[in-house]
């Protein structure tokens, strides 16, 4: 399998997802494609590619949703944090190196 190519959506996607994890918090497709300010086009491709890849697994909400349909909610899998966070660490790395500034780590909660 070819290595994904860290773009920026695929990014403010794994931080997202970091987020959430980080704060044990549930994420589901639309919270991330809100949080990140992209579209539901770029953002399920790429929850699709990272599951797929084992990165990422999704469960869809099993409570009561009146007025709207279920949600899936999206974690990473154990292996899918460590190459997501080696992944966005050797990117910073490499900017590092080749003297560009570091890139903004994503969205933080204000509280």
């Amino acid at each position: 399998m070819t290595p994904l190519r860290l773009t920026k959506p695929l990014i403010a996607v794994l931080n997202e997802l970091l987020d959430a994890k980080k704060n044990e918090e549930e994420i589901w497709g639309l919270e991330i494609c809100r949080k990140a300010d992209l579209g539901p086009g770029t953002v399920y491709p790429i929850l699709d590619r990272l599951t797929e890849r084992g990165w990422v697994t999704s469960q869809e909400e099993t409570g009561p949703h009146p007025g709207r349909p279920a949600r899936r909610f999206f974690e990473f899998t154990g292996a899918g944090h460590e190459h997501a966070t080696r992944a966005l660490q050797m990117r910073e790395l490499s900017r590092t190196r080749r003297g560009l500034k570091p890139q903004d780590p994503g969205p933080q909660d204000a509280s």
